[in-house]
């Protein structure tokens, strides 16, 4: 078991670097090569996904009620721009934190089950958030959303989404370094022995609730900044950020680019965001039906999703 926990695939050096490097060059160049606002959906949607497979691919556990997350900050970041005129960060981060508060009693109910009981609690939870957002029309706006989110920072003009793509890069690189961090660290391998042996762990004296319900919280505060950052990047949030439907995109991006890979849900968000976008552009309506055939193929051909099956090329071939 203290070997389970140890234990780390190693990478050689510089295959890591090189990918942070052509990572690094990508960011900086995809609003130049890209529709910025498509750019900027990008890091918001790797955000949520990462955050998702904090859980899943670390955690062993399959969350149906992440628009929870995603939603409550999109709204608290979206409220706190809008009235108290702070700077667009500081919004997005009070979104972060309201979203791992909420995190919090839910969690603590929800890591007491596992398999599909922990999902359809999730979903559960998550559709109570939905009706509180719906019925509270006098913050949230209701159907008709919250509109005017201001893009605020120390009085830069940044409603051109070109410049607000390199204002929210920082944040997004901070959220995706925080989930790196969770997961090279002595939690992340404990957690990594709860999920493949959860009684051994027990019997080790790791308290696996606990652990279970830490992670839930920091994979809800990863989702809180895409959300806060999608909904300063779009002036608008509507109920879509807490629908059922939001927490099945974030799963699929995940088991595209490779559960329990980390960088999977980044490539996947980056994949499906942009066919989504080229396929709306070209008139097409059925947008949902190719993005699901696409997951269909991945599934089928890549058991370990796009970046998962690369990364095993690589440590294959190269020594």
């Amino acid at each position: 078991m203290t070997s389970l926990i140890l234990q780390r695939v190693r990478t050689p050096r510089w295959v890591g670097w090189a990918l942070v490097l052509v990572g690094a060059l990508v960011a900086l160049w995809l609003p130049n090569g890209l529709y910025p606002a498509v750019a900027v959906d990008m890091l918001c949607w790797a955000l949520f996904a990462v955050a998702i497979d904090l859980l899943l691919g670390y955690g062993g556990l399959l969350s149906f009620g992440h628009a929870a997350f995603w939603g409550t900050s999109a709204y608290t970041a979206g409220i706190i721009a809008a009235r108290a005129g702070v700077p667009f960060p500081v919004a997005v981060l009070g979104g972060a934190l309201a979203a791992a508060a909420l995190a919090v009693p839910i969690g603590y109910l929800a890591v007491k089950r596992s398999g599909i009981y922990f999902a359809m609690v999730t979903l559960a939870f998550a559709q109570m958030v939905y009706f509180v957002a719906n019925e509270w029309s006098s913050v949230t706006g209701g159907e008709n959303g919250l509109q005017s989110v201001p893009r605020e920072l120390f009085g830069l003009d940044l409603s051109d989404p070109y410049y607000f793509y390199y204002a929210a890069l920082p944040l997004a690189v901070l959220g995706l370094l925080l989930a790196w961090r969770i997961v090279h660290s002595p939690f992340g391998r404990v957690l990594v022995a709860i999920r493949d042996n959860p009684a051994r762990a027990r019997a080790l004296g790791y308290p696996a609730h606990r652990y279970k319900l830490l992670v839930f919280v920091l994979s809800a505060f990863v989702a809180g900044l895409g959300g806060g950052l999608f909904a300063v990047a779009h002036g608008f949030v509507s109920l879509d950020v807490v629908h059922w439907t939001t927490s099945g995109k974030g799963v699929v991006l995940v088991v595209l680019g490779g559960i329990g890979t980390l960088w999977g849900g980044v490539v996947g968000a980056a994949l499906v965001v942009n066919l989504e976008d080229q396929l709306s552009q070209a008139g097409f309506t059925l947008i949902g039906l190719v993005t699901g055939g696409i997951f269909v193929l991945v599934v089928l051909l890549f058991r370990r999703g796009l970046w998962g099956s690369a990364v095993a090329l690589v440590r294959r071939f190269v020594p």
